[in-house]
């Protein structure tokens, strides 16, 4: 492959110190990637390498830039993320989409492509299930999703449950009433409305029963209309228990379902009620299946390594048990 030096030059200086990144681990990882050697030479950016890699950097920076004067901080999650979304033949990095504003000014705007069709099938459709492995911000921004149709007065209250299948026979050693026991099985969703709506707001909501977190099992029998509904960790659901949670549904009222296939907690041989609408709801037009991989986890980078050994070990695994080598 024929060598190639390419000098891109940029008007807005700042751009350089936030391409490099504290101790330049912005630059080293893009070279790591591509490979290629990246300079900056009398105010222009000098990349050298093998043809191929060197044009993929030059549209990479290229996409770094664009994100950069929307507003955007670059991390090595950005880089990673532009890096994977163009080797899949994808759009790149996403502009100043912000969503949210919270309380302590933090915006919330769709970190990867599949984050912000995402985002859209949530508008659209009154129930959405959303499928793919943890830290892809399934259940974060459809809590955002939540808090936006409740201040636009499309609902009336917000409603998140959990199955709380990691209690079981265990819920009786644990100290306290009910409630009590299967709170910390709800703390995660606790968690996403601190942080988007704040404390003292989300208390006051709380209290008032705008908002309400409760398990599973306390969706029986009610109809919920004028109500954005949230169930997390879906893949911890019977068919009987996600039919029941599906057939809640009231007048005026959104359903978002969220989990990962391949996390499921329930006793061997119980089949999942996620598994089983993913295979027999999609037929049905006003429904909508977002799925997300490895590349759309936002935390830590080693979070998408962990994930990819585990589907590794998994698939040798399905191959062993069918007797293929």
């Amino acid at each position: 492959m024929a060598k190639k030096e390419q000098r891109m030059v940029v008007a807005d200086k700042e751009f350089f110190r936030a391409l490099f990144g504290k101790y330049d681990e912005n630059l080293k990882l893009i070279e790591e990637l591509l490979p290629v050697t990246i300079n900056l030479r009398e105010g222009e950016i000098l990349i050298a390498g093998e043809e191929d890699a060197v044009n993929k950097a030059v549209g990479l920076v290229e996409d770094l830039y664009n994100y950069y004067l929307a507003g955007n901080p670059i991390t090595t999650r950005e880089i990673r993320y532009a890096f994977s979304a163009e080797k899949r033949g994808v759009l790149g990095l996403l502009g100043d989409e912000t969503v949210y504003i919270t309380p302590r000014g933090k915006k919330i705007k769709p970190k990867s492509l599949r984050q912000k069709m995402y985002l859209e099938a949530i508008k659209k459709y009154d129930i959405v299930f959303a499928i793919g492995p943890a830290g892809t911000g399934k259940t974060y921004l459809a809590v955002v999703m939540a808090v936006l149709a409740l201040k636009q007065k499309e609902v009336a209250r917000i409603i998140l449950t959990r199955p709380a299948v990691e209690a079981g026979e265990k819920l009786g050693f644990l100290p306290g009433d009910l409630q009590e026991k299967v709170n910390p099985y709800l703390r995660p969703l606790y968690d996403s409305l601190y942080d988007i709506l704040g404390l003292e707001t989300t208390q006051k909501y709380l209290e008032k029963q705008i908002i309400e977190v409760a398990p599973l099992a306390y969706m029986r029998g009610r109809t919920l209309d004028d109500a954005f509904i949230i169930l997390d960790e879906a893949q911890n659901t019977t068919p009987e228990q996600m039919k029941m949670f599906l057939t809640r549904l009231g007048f005026g009222s959104k359903a978002v379902i969220t989990g990962d296939t391949t996390q499921v907690d329930l006793p061997r041989g119980q089949e999942s009620g996620l598994v089983e609408a993913e295979q027999i709801l999609k037929p049905i037009k006003g429904i909508n299946f977002s799925y997300f991989t490895r590349e759309d986890v936002v935390r830590h980078p080693l979070v998408q390594e962990i994930i990819e050994q585990y589907e590794k070990a998994r698939q040798i695994k399905d191959r062993e048990g069918t007797g293929h080598s």
